[in-house]
This record gives C-alpha cells, sequence and structure tokens, in this order.
C-alpha cells in the first residue's frame, strides 16, 4: 500500500479517464480545420516525445517527430476520409523519437462536420504502439508500401505510353514528383551505344558525373552489369557498394545514398540501356518490391524503345525531305532571301513542303513555294519531281501561268492521285515588277517598308494536279497578278503549317501570323526566325516551309518607273503609240540626245516582232540600276532571230544590223514557248555644276 500512497490519483476506484489514459499512454487531440490549430495534451505530447515549448499547436509542429514520407501518407489517409465522408478514420505511423530511435504509434480521429456536411473538427487520440501484438502498423505499412509500388508502376507506365522522344522519357524520370512516388532519391538512366553506356539522365541528389557520362559495358559498374548480364543488380547497403564497385564508391561515398537497384532495360531479348535507383533506407529488397522493380523497368524499356525508333525515322524521314530541298539558297544581287523548313513531329509521316529560288538572269529572280497532299514518303517523292519540274519551266522562260500549267499537267501524268497547291512569284529586282501566279495556295503576304503589311489577293487557280476547268487545252488557267515591290518591301510565301493552330482555328493563325509580320524585325533571317518561334510545339501536327524575299535599293530613279505596253498586228496605231512613249521616258531618263536612236532601235524590234511572228507582242522599258536604258520586245515565236547582210535593193534584213550599230549591248532570251529580245543604251551622267568660287573677305 506504501506504493499506492506514493500515487494519490490511485486512491480513486474506480479510475479516472485521465488516468487510465495516462497509464496507457494515450493522449488526445482537437485540430480545428478552419484555423489551422491543434491541441494536445500532456500524455499525446509524451507520446511523441515533444516538450510543451516545441509543439507550435499546429499540424506543421510534428514534422520533427514524423518522417516526410510518412507525413505524406498520413496527410493522404485524412484526405481520403474527409473526400469520402467518412466520419473516422485510423493509421499507424513510425514516429521519431527525440534520440532517433523509431517507435510504433497509432493515430484514430472522429471527424465532426456542419450541417452542411463540410468538415471543421477532428476530434481523436494519439497512443503509443510499441506493444501491440505482432506490431500491427508494420502490416499496414508493408501494405500501403504495395499499394504505392503498384501505383507507382501504373502511373508511370500510363505516362511513358504517350512519350514520344527519349527527352520525353527522361523528363518523366527526372521529374521530382516521379522521384517521390518511386521512392528513390535520386534516378540515373543510360542508353547502350555500341559498345558503352552513355548516361542521358539524372534526377535530383546530384550523383551525375561527368567521368562515368559514358562507361563500357564491360565496365565494373553495376549498370555495366546490369547490361551484360541481362538481370538487375540489388545492393542493400553502402558496405555492399564499397565491396562490390570500388571504382563506383569515390561518388557514392559523399552521398547520403544507403541502397540501390540498377535494372536491365530488355527490348526484343536485348539490352538497350539500363535505369538506376538510388535510396536513402537501409535494407535488402523484398520478393515482392524486386517483382514491381522489374515490372517498372519492363514498362520503361518498351517505352525508350519506341522513342528511339520514333527519332530514329523522323530523322531518316526528315533528312529525306531535307535532301529534296534546294542544297543552297543562291545569293540574289538587289534581295536578302530567308526561308525555313520544319519537319512536323509524327515520326515516319513526313510532308511534302518545299520552296525554291531560281536566278534568271538580267536582275530577275523567281520564287516558289509549294505543298503536296498527304503526309508519306510518297508525297516527299512526288514534292521533289515536282519542284524540279517547275524550277525547270520557269528556267526555260516560260512565264509564270505557262510555267504553273506545265506544273500541273506534270502532276496529272505522274497519276499519282496526289495534288499539289502551289505559288510563284517572278520579280524583276532592277524595277520592283513583281509577277504572282497561284495554284490553290495561301496568298502571299508583302510587308511595306514603312511596316504596313497585307495581304495580296492573287487570282488563283486549281491546285496542281487537278483536272483542268478548260477541257478544250486553251489558256493556262493560272492567271497572272502584277504588282509593285519597292525597295525595303518583303515578300512573304509559306505553307499552311505556319497557321495551323489546335482546333482548326486559321483565322486565328493568320492573324497572329500578319501581327508578328508587321512587328517583327526588318531583316529576314532574324523575322524568320521570329515567324518559326511563333508557332512553337503548338503547330506541330504539319511541317512548314516559309521563304522571305526583301528588295534592296535605292527609290526608283528619275523619271519615275517602268515602261509596258503591247502591240498587236491588228491595231495600226500601236507602235505609233509605243514610238511616241518611248520619246517622252527616255527625255525624262537624261537621254534626250540618244532619243532618235533608241527610238530607232525599239521601232525596228517591234517591226521584226509584228512581222515575222503571230500574234502581238510586248514592249517594255526601264532604266537599269547601272544606269542603262534597256529596251524589251517579247513575243510567242520560238524562232529566234539573226543577223543577215542585205543586198543593195533589199528591201529588208538591215534591222537587226541597225540595232547592232546604235545600241552599246543587245541580245536574244528564251521565254519558254517565245523570246525576249533586248538591246541597251548607256545614259550619260548629268555632269555636276562647278562650285562658284567663295567671295573675298573684306579686310577688318
Amino acid at each position: 500500500m506504501a506504493d499506492r500512497g506514493q500515487s494519490p490519483e490511485l486512491d480513486d476506484w474506480p479510475a479516472r479517464p485521465d488516468t487510465s489514459l495516462a497509464l496507457n499512454r494515450l493522449g488526445t487531440f482537437d485540430w480545428d480545420l478552419d484555423s489551422g490549430q491543434m491541441h494536445l495534451d500532456d500524455t499525446a505530447l509524451d507520446v511523441l516525445d515533444l516538450r510543451p515549448d516545441e509543439f507550435t499547436g499546429t499540424a506543421a509542429g510534428l514534422g520533427s517527430r514524423i518522417t516526410p514520407s510518412e507525413e505524406a501518407r498520413l496527410d493522404a489517409r485524412v484526405t481520403q476520409a474527409l473526400k469520402a465522408g467518412r466520419s473516422h478514420y485510423g493509421a499507424y505511423f513510425r514516429s521519431r523519437r527525440r534520440d532517433g530511435t523509431p517507435a510504433w504509434t497509432h493515430i484514430q480521429g472522429h471527424i465532426l462536420r456542419d450541417p452542411d456536411d463540410r468538415p471543421y473538427r477532428i476530434i481523436g487520440i494519439v497512443r503509443d504502439a510499441a506493444h501491440d501484438p505482432g506490431e500491427p502498423g508494420v502490416g499496414g505499412q508493408e501494405a500501403e508500401g504495395r499499394r504505392r509500388m503498384t501505383g507507382v508502376v501504373e502511373r508511370t507506365t500510363a505516362i511513358l505510353a504517350h512519350a514520344r522522344t527519349v527527352n520525353d522519357v527522361t523528363d518523366v524520370l527526372k521529374d521530382p514528383e516521379a522521384l517521390g512516388h518511386l521512392g528513390a532519391v535520386s534516378v540515373m538512366l543510360g542508353i547502350v551505344d555500341g559498345g558503352r553506356i552513355h548516361l542521358v539522365a539524372e534526377g535530383q541528389l546530384g550523383s551525375y558525373v561527368p567521368e562515368i557520362e559514358y562507361t563500357r559495358i564491360d565496365a565494373a559498374f553495376p549498370m555495366s552489369e546490369a547490361v551484360r548480364s541481362l538481370q538487375p543488380v540489388f545492393l542493400g547497403s553502402r558496405e555492399e557498394f564499397q565491396l562490390r564497385y570500388p571504382q563506383l564508391w569515390p561518388y557514392i561515398e559523399p552521398l547520403s545514398v544507403r541502397s540501390g537497384v540498377y535494372l536491365p532495360l530488355i527490348a526484343q531479348g536485348r539490352a538497350i540501356g539500363a535505369l538506376g535507383l538510388l535510396y536513402t533506407r537501409d535494407g535488402d529488397f523484398t520478393a515482392e518490391e524486386r517483382n514491381l522493380l522489374v515490372a517498372l523497368g519492363s514498362g520503361i524499356a518498351q517505352s525508350l524503345q519506341r522513342a528511339m525508333l520514333f527519332e530514329q525515322e523522323h530523322d531518316l524521314a526528315e533528312g529525306l525531305q531535307r535532301a529534296m530541298l534546294p542544297r543552297r539558297i543562291p545569293e540574289v544581287p538587289g534581295a536578302r532571301i530567308a526561308v525555313r523548313y520544319r519537319a512536323a513531329r509524327m515520326g515516319r509521316d513526313i510532308g511534302g513542303d518545299w520552296y525554291d529560288v531560281v536566278p534568271l538572269g538580267e536582275g530577275r529572280v523567281g520564287v516558289m513555294i509549294g505543298d503536296v497532299e498527304g503526309h508519306d514518303t510518297d508525297a516527299a517523292a512526288v514534292m521533289g519531281q515536282l519542284r524540279i519540274a517547275l524550277r525547270a519551266y520557269v528556267a526555260e522562260g516560260h512565264t509564270p501561268g505557262t510555267a504553273m500549267a506545265r506544273a500541273a499537267a506534270f502532276l496529272r501524268e505522274l497519276e499519282t492521285e496526289r495534288f499539289a497547291t502551289c505559288t510563284y512569284a517572278e520579280i524583276d529586282l532592277s524595277t520592283g515588277m513583281l509577277h504572282i501566279v497561284r495554284a490553290g495556295h495561301l496568298d502571299p503576304v508583302v510587308r511595306r517598308g514603312d511596316g504596313s503589311c497585307h495581304r495580296v489577293q492573287v487570282a488563283g487557280g486549281l491546285p496542281l494536279g487537278l483536272p483542268p476547268r478548260d477541257q478544250s487545252g486553251t489558256g493556262s488557267g493560272y492567271p497572272v497578278t502584277s504588282i509593285e515591290l519597292h525597295p525595303g518591301d518583303t515578300l512573304l510565301l509559306c505553307t499552311d503549317g505556319l497557321i495551323e493552330r489546335p482546333g482548326g482555328d486559321h483565322d486565328g493563325g493568320m492573324r497572329e501570323l500578319m501581327e508578328a509580320v508587321c512587328t517583327g524585325p526588318v531583316d529576314v533571317e532574324e523575322l524568320a526566325d521570329v515567324l518559326c518561334d511563333l508557332v512553337g510545339d503548338a503547330g506541330g501536327g504539319d511541317d512548314m516551309a516559309l521563304l522571305l524575299l526583301r528588295r534592296r535599293g535605292a527609290p526608283t530613279p528619275r523619271g519615275g518607273g517602268p515602261l509596258r505596253l503591247r502591240i498587236t498586228p491588228g491595231a495600226p496605231d500601236d507602235p505609233a503609240t509605243a514610238r511616241h512613249l518611248i520619246r517622252a521616258a527616255v527625255a525624262a531618263w537624261g537621254a534626250r540626245d540618244q532619243a532618235d536612236e533608241i527610238e530607232l532601235a525599239a521601232d525596228e524590234l517591234m517591226t521584226n516582232a509584228l512581222v515575222h511572228t503571230d500574234g502581238g507582242a510586248q514592249v517594255s522599258l526601264r532604266l537599269t540600276a547601272e544606269g542603262r536604258i534597256r529596251v524589251e520586245v517579247e513575243d510567242e515565236s520560238s524562232a529566234l532571230p539573226h543577223r543577215r547582210e542585205a543586198g543593195d535593193w533589199a528591201v529588208s534584213g538591215r534591222g537587226l544590223l541597225l540595232v547592232d550599230r546604235l545600241a552599246v549591248d543587245w541580245g536574244v532570251e528564251p521565254r519558254g514557248g517565245g523570246k525576249s529580245v533586248w538591246c541597251e543604251f548607256i545614259v550619260p551622267v548629268p555632269p555636276v555644276p562647278p562650285v562658284p568660287p567663295a567671295p573675298p573677305v573684306p579686310p577688318a
């Protein structure tokens, strides 16, 4: 009874509830969910080995006694009970005493809810579970661990199913949240590259060491052993790291790593890589953990193989398409040209987008852009053939409308059942005259030197490869639109991959494009980069081609722009009108003293065209950048003229002789089904008036 006297609170029988709770190390807590305040009685503080001054009065104040992983598990249990509408919950968890030794603790709570079923308070008990038979908390933890690991495998496999590149796979594995689910503090991914393993990814902890970025497969490293043996390597302690892999130990020793596993990534019976997981926990892995980790490695191996095959196929397809595009863009005097091509991220499915630049001589250049229907190697092959054919028609001298019509017929003759859209523009950089023909393609965009932008409404024809509207065969079906491109103006041609947006919002994409062109940099290379960045990954479902041409040069020379007019055999006044306009233009350009010679030479060229060819002729007169007046007469006859000696009484044959004597240079250029005969005259530079001498300064 003496002992009983030392504990006067035990004199009462039956014992009071607080005495019973205290003697059995069972404390209470009261948690206000709205304010976050938590109250722990003295017994609860004793169970958790907390002094009253150490407890902050909130759930966060328990962090010094509960590990982060256990805290996350408890939070998940409480959250699940609150969302499920339950009134009670309970859980075992491992806590840490002040000296760091582990202890089992059990918590149980009753959830109070308001009339709207909103939880606002939890009242419960915290008890020491060290003497529970068979440590039931261990079983609960193991069950929780199994559920967690199974969920990790399922979630990781589901996420990796959408990975399309090796970077996608590594991003998933390096995600800190993924590391937390795996229970690892670091993840390393190595890919077999010949006789070596290339370490391509490492997440957290900082265990990525440059010295072992590449390791030989026959090296004494756990990742190499996993690849060689096709068996996982499990390491349950730091001592095992040191004994089995002394070459790796210097890199592991400064880290907090205490165990690890290295999984071979096997696809089609061979190792394509290895996965390393490092842990801060001690102890070997259970059979169930090993099975789950092997299943995880299998899922990662399949995703990695898909990603590697995708990248190989995409690189092959992109290389094929790039090989069919021009290898270089020629330097064109008087213009700055920038091109861009971006392949769609669709594996082997490549498109038929293309661009090309064709120098035509005499300050003229042709630019084209197009898109063959479909996303496969056949589309790319048709694209290559069509680009070369259109380039050949243009280089032969065919007019833009004729060249496009012949390209359409060429594609129909291929019998590929494919159609293509295309825009071709031909510009004379000395005059700025731009002739555009369009076959079912997007309208081009022009940015003026003052920054204003507008779409050029080009009268277009059908896409290439479709049956022509005019079955009679007369007329090309591709009308030509002419505009003037002033110095400082920029022409933009693109395929629809540049304006495609998710959901098919082409109008929104076009608005973004126009705004970017108007506000973008003047330099065409910089502007091209801005437009490509505008698309980014949003329009990755289609490939994209872009061509920008900016005309260089000063404003239009003296006398205004070029003169262009047409003469026909049935209009007897046309030659007289042409002579009058030529004389006026020559005078305006400061060559009045040469007006007779230029008019006579032009008259001879016009007469040859009217007399020796069927149909009319196109007469043009312009002042070149070199300061020459150039006369051109273009007709539809392929017969080339030649100079011949005329007899004393001959009434013809002296025309080209006169042109040769009067002009500084002349020549003939084929133009598809016709030709252009031209001649040039040097314009004298006006003398600079002498500067009068300064008047004498009077003496002071």
